[in-house]
Order: structure tokens, then sequence, then C-alpha cells
């Protein structure tokens, strides 16, 4: 409102009428004041904010004029300072447009624009008098991001939180795909449900995982994938989650509105804060097409860009592992004793060897021998030291010491056996949660890891954390992955956590924290199974946050053979699909190296696919249904496409316009058999080549827990001229 031109035009009223307008006017302008609207680039997205009568702030959010986000409150509940609630007034606010493009040293593209319009709100309080903080709002054309801010100022230096009160007032009882609430794990398998269902599911849904700490509050974790009835869909999490714990969600059930729900530390404080701080972005992904959900980069554009000043030793791998067979063989095991109480300062050569350390010499440079052979870049070797025999689930604060070989692993030699192969080994870094035993030991790990040549390590959390009572989703933890990433630089070493909190995007910031488990992974198939389904959930909800280590590829999907009935649940094909369908820039060839030779042509998908790309195609998608995925090699002229099905078999459709005009290609199409599925013939497959181009389309059959692979190059005019084209 121009105050200047709206006034010219009203006549001198008497002066109790010129009173009365007045008074209305003013109460106008605050009105106008107080509300705020933001809307998208492209227009299509709304957000407003304003404040209620009790001065509590609120926002809320459309999309193409549907509500999405109905009004819902802002604030923060502390302990030993007056909350961040309620009797604010704004005074300020700022609009700011960013469009920038931005190139990842490795990931899904090379360049990724980021595009928002923002807008930053100061508020204050009448008590405390003059205390401030800011909201700050991020609008793209793919969702809003939004964080509490806490300028450094007389009346607020230090705070603890005592709990984050945001809501997402939801529009209806929506499709929700959903694990419980837990501060300790991400491992439970994914359920699928209306968001009124869940009290009626929560119990179902608590699978026996370890260390696990399930909420007592009707709570899911993030990111939290929803489907409307109007056809929108809706993803929530976090993004850069730094000096802060992870955010679950509180699910009223009745009134469909999901609250903040912060990991709490050992005696129940959710975070300690000292300013000039802030927390981490609130996420809200939304769009009419599935594909946009996988597509969007908001998450990512969220962090901060690296501070590392060279980069230049990160790079994607591809990796191998004693690993698969400690899970499925019977025959092997991480520890080498028979010994059940041991210390580190034990001598390990007068221990009883149990014959089956599956870490010794001879398999170790088979191993080696295979990845130099099939043009691996690594070897994981876990259970490589001292330590193992009494491990698990005793609390123990000094498990592992991190540089101690067992007798029969001479790390010196098969490092030097790796090194003249053209492989390097991976190593393995299995805490038992003890943070704190690990952080001593910390520098001098990756001095051994630099001494004989490894860079890049596989972290593991499993159990219950030390320092005793700490969660490993709380904020103790998230900063000592964090410290853990930071140190790594100094030595050059890239990580890939298992059982670390979920991530938020981070890999931006620290770029050798190059994968994450933090979820439930292919050793699962191995303690109970996997549904179908569960890999066309993931990329929604788990892989929002960056690259999972899911470990695929595994061959031998019926595990009968080596005793008992488990069975991996999909085909053989499907394993190959998951390279493109579940991103990371470390990618494993899981099975057990006997298992590939059994199929060489069907493992050449997974020697030829690329780990590092320049351009991500999402062909087609639907939540918990199926996934369609096409890219492009970094730097080459390849491209990939993977397709995965759940239970139910489908006709996949690749429309090949991805490709340059005017020029055909090979494509070698991986295909489950017409009778394959995978409960029944899950390693029948059939495998042929024809000529596309950027006109061509695939219709392909992805039988039940199916998929499909396919590998596209260039090829000489001898080579086109003996394949059918295909229309």
């Amino acid at each position: 409102m121009n105050l200047t031109q709206n006034t010219k035009r009203v006549r001198k009223p008497r002066r109790t009428v010129r009173r009365a307008f007045l008074l209305l006017f003013l109460g106008t302008f605050a009105t106008l004041v107080q509300a705020q609207t933001l809307t998208s680039p492209d227009k299509n997205l709304t957000m407003q904010f304003e404040l209620t009568g009790k001065g509590e702030p609120t926002y809320q959010l459309t999309y193409k004029k549907k509500p999405v986000i109905k009004q819902s409150k802002l604030g923060i509940a502390t302990h030993d300072v007056p909350a961040f609630l309620e009797g604010f007034k704004v005074v300020n606010t700022q609009q700011n447009t960013l469009d920038e493009t931005w190139k990842p040293f490795w990931g899904e593209e090379s360049s990724i624009r980021n595009h928002y319009n923002e807008l930053l709100v100061t508020l204050e309080q009448q008590e405390p008098k003059g205390r401030q903080i800011q909201l700050r709002f991020r609008l793209f054309n793919d969702g809003l991001g939004f964080r509490y801010e806490f300028p450094q100022q007389e009346q607020l230096n230090y705070f603890v939180i005592k709990e984050e009160h945001t809501e997402f007032n939801l529009t209806g009882d929506h499709k929700i795909f959903w694990i419980r609430g837990d501060y300790n794990t991400n491992e439970y398998a994914y359920t699928t449900s209306r968001i009124s269902e869940i009290p009626n599911l929560i119990e179902k849904a608590t699978h026996d995982v370890h260390a696990q700490f399930p909420i007592d509050t009707l709570s899911v974790q993030t990111p939290s994938m929803l489907k409307t009835a109007d056809g929108l869909y809706i993803n929530i999490h976090e993004a850069a989650l730094v000096n802060y714990p992870a955010m679950h969600l509180n699910v009223d059930p009745k009134t469909f509105r999901f609250s903040s729900h912060l990991t709490p530390d050992a005696v129940g404080n959710k975070g300690y804060m000292q300013t000039e701080t802030q927390t981490p972005w609130r996420t809200i992904v939304v769009s009419d097409k599935a594909a946009d959900i996988l597509a969007s980069r908001l998450i990512l554009n969220l962090n901060e860009p690296t501070k590392y000043e060279d980069v230049s030793w990160i790079r994607p791998m591809k990796y191998i592992g004693v690993w698969w067979e400690y899970f499925v063989s019977g025959k092997s095991t991480w520890a080498y004793s028979t010994e059940t109480n041991v210390k580190l300062t034990d001598d390990f050569t007068k221990f009883t060897p149990n014959g089956r350390h599956g870490a010794n010499n001879e398999n170790v440079r088979r191993h080696i021998d295979f990845a130099a052979k099939h043009g691996f870049d690594a070897v994981l070797v876990e259970g490589w030291n001292i330590g193992w025999e009494d491990w698990f689930g005793n609390w123990k604060e000094e498990v592992f010491d991190f540089v101690t070989p067992y007798p029969d692993f001479d790390v010196k030699a098969l490092n030097k056996y790796a090194h003249s192969k053209g492989v390097q080994l991976m190593m393995h870094h299995e805490t038992s949660a003890s943070a704190t035993n690990y952080e001593r030991r910390l520098d001098t790990a990756f001095q051994f890891m630099n001494k004989y040549g490894y860079d890049a390590v596989k972290t593991g959390y499993v159990g219950k954390i030390i320092p005793r009572g700490e969660q490993h989703d709380g904020q103790w933890m998230v900063n000592h992955y964090i410290h853990v990433a930071n140190t790594a630089a100094k030595y050059k070493i890239m990580i890939n956590s298992h059982e670390a909190v979920r991530p938020t995007g981070l890999h931006r910031t620290y770029p050798n924290w190059i994968a994450q488990e933090s979820a439930r992974g292919t050793e699962f198939e191995a303690m109970g199974g996997l549904a179908p389904d569960h890999t066309t959930i993931l990329p929604f909800t788990r892989l929002m946050g960056g690259p999972m280590d899911y470990t695929p590829g595994i061959f031998q999907t019926d595990m009968s053979i080596y005793g008992g009935n488990q069975r991996v649940n999909t085909t053989l094909v499907k394993q190959l699909a998951y390279y493109v369908t579940m991103y990371s820039p470390l990618q494993m060839a899981a099975d057990l190296p006997e298992n590939y030779e059994r199929f060489p042509d069907a493992f050449q998908f997974i020697k030829d696919v690329a780990l590092d790309w320049d351009k991500t195609h999402i062909l087609e998608a639907e939540p918990g249904d199926y996934i369609t995925i096409a890219r492009k090699a970094k730097g080459q002229n390849e491209w990939f496409v993977g397709g995965i099905t759940d239970e139910n078999a489908r006709t996949a459709t690749v429309d090949f316009s991805f490709l340059p005009k005017g020029k055909d290609y090979i494509a070698t199409i991986y295909a489950d058999a017409k009778d394959a599925s995978w409960n029944k013939n899950p390693q029948k497959y059939t495998i042929r080549k024809v000529r596309v181009n950027a006109k061509s389309t695939l219709k392909q059959h992805l039988a039940p827990g199916g998929g499909v692979a396919v590998s596209i190059k260039e090829g000489d005019r001898s080579e086109l001229r003996g394949l059918k084209k295909l229309k």
C-alpha cells in the first residue's frame, strides 16, 4: 500500500472521521507488515508468513493454488531462557533472489542450478524486551526450505533447547511411506499406509534391530514421503544437519498435523546453542510429478559449499569385499580366535584360531586377484583387526585400536600385493558405537592408513553409543560424524559411514564423506529379507539426503544353497538395475566372486556401469511401485538405464530422447526372462543388443520383483550394421 497516493484521494474529513480512518488504516498497515508472501521463481509455489494474535510465527504453503501445508506454527521451547514461541512482532523483512550454477566434485549431475527467492523475517519479543530471532525462508521451484537463526545480541548468548515446535499441518489423510521414529537406528522396513492408520501399525512396524530406541510418542522418521488424494507428492526432511540433533516427526493421526521431535541427549536435553547460530533447514519438496521429487536438488542447494582447498584426491570407487561371506556362507567370521573375553593388551598370537577367520592372507589375495582381473578399484576387508571376539552387545569402551592386525593378516604384504595389481585395500573401522574410543585413536588410525596406502574407510557404529546415554541421532554424535569427516580430510581419506545419522546433503560441504548406509540395506536380505517394494521407496526417502552404500549386486539370490531358507527378494537383473536407481559414487559388487564367475555376461554390466554422472533423467517413477532412471556417464558418450518394479510385473517405458539427436548407438539390454520372478527363476535373464537413437522407445517387461538394465555406447558402422533398430 502506498500511503501518499491513497491519502491524496481522500477529501479532508471531520476530525472524528479522520481519527477513525487513521486507526483503521494503521490496523490494516500493521496486518500487512505482519503478513509476508513469497513466491517461487516459476510462480507455482507460494509461501505466506504471518503472526497470530498472540504473536506466534506461522507459515503456509501452496502449489499451483493447491494447499500443501496449512497454517502451521513455528517456535522453539527452551530450558534456561524464555521460550521462542510467542509474543513476537515483525521488526524487519528482507527479500532476495539468487540464480546461480555450481559444479559438484561428483554427483548425479555435473552442474546444479541453485535458484530461489528468499524472505528473511526479523522478529522481536516484548519479553524479554528486545530479544530477536530470524526466520529465513527459501522458496525454490521444487519446494521450500526454512530455518531459525539466532543473531549475536546482548539479550541472548547461550540457551538449551527443550524441544523444537515446527509444525507441518497437512491437508488430509495422505498416503505415507514411513518408518518408526527411533533415536538410534534407521534400519526398519518401510510401511505404506494412510496417516490415520499409523497407530494401528506402529508396533507391527517395529522390527528387532540392534540397539534400537523407539520414540515413545507416535512418530515417524524423515525423510517422510507422502502422496495426497489429488495427486501431490510431498517430501519432508532437513538439510545441513550441523551441531544440532536429528529431527523426527510427531504424528497426530486425527488432524494430520506433524510436528518436530528432536533427539535428546543423555540428560534429556535436545541441543546446546551459543549465538550466533542457526538450526538446520526444514525442507518440503513438492510436485504433482513423482519424478520431480527424485530430480530435486533442493537439499544439496541448502548446504554450504566445501571449504576444502584441495579435492583432487576424492574420487568415486567401485569395490568388492570380504563381507557377504560373513552373512551367508557360515564358513567365515570376523573373529580370529575361540576366545570370548579379550583385551587389546592380549597377545593374540597365543590364542587358538577358530579356523573360520575370513580376513586371512590367502582369502584377501584371492579377492585382490579378482578385483584386478575385472577392473575394480578396491577390496574391502572386514575383520582384519584384533578385538572382534567379544565386540557385539557388551557396551564396551576399548574394543578396537584400528591399527593392530590379527596374526593371519599381513597388512604390509597385502597392501604391497594389492598395489602391485593396481588395486587398493579399503579400510574398515567398526567402532562398536564407542565414539569416545574412536576419537581418541582417530589420528593414529588415519596415520596408519596413510602409511599403508589406504585412502578410503568404511566406519561402523553398531551398538549403544558411548558416551553412554547418547544416541546415534543426537547433537553429540552429529558433531562426531562431522569431526571424523573433517579429520579424515586432513589425511586425504574418504569416509563411508554405516549406522550413522541419516544424511542431509552434507556431502556437498564434506565431499570426502562419500557415502553412508543409514537405512536397511542388502545385509538384511540375509537377516529376514527385504520386501520387493523396498528399493522403490528408498530413493524417495533415505536417498533424498544423499548417496547410500546399499551394497547391491547379489546374483545368488536363493541362499538356501548355503543352508536355511533365506533368499534375496529380487531377480538377478533387478540387482543390475540398482547400480543406476540406487545412486552412490561408491558402489560395491557385494556377492561372492565365484557367483560372478558363473554369470560372466551379466557381470559385464556391473563392470561397465559408471559411478559419476553428467546428467540424470528420471524417466518414470511412483513411490512404492516402480522407478526408471537414465544417466549419462561423466565426460563419456555413454549412458546407462536402470528400471525396477515392486512385487508386481509391469512394462517399463524407456524413452531415449535424452540421447544426442541424429546419431545411432548400441544399446545392450539386460532383461528378466519371461518366466522369471523374484521367488521363481530369479536368475533367468536375456541379453540382447539393438540400435537406438533419440527417437527410439523401449517397452520392456519387468518380472515380479524384477528390473531392466541398459548400457548405451557408441559403435562404428560395422558394429551398428548388423543390429536391429529399435523404433
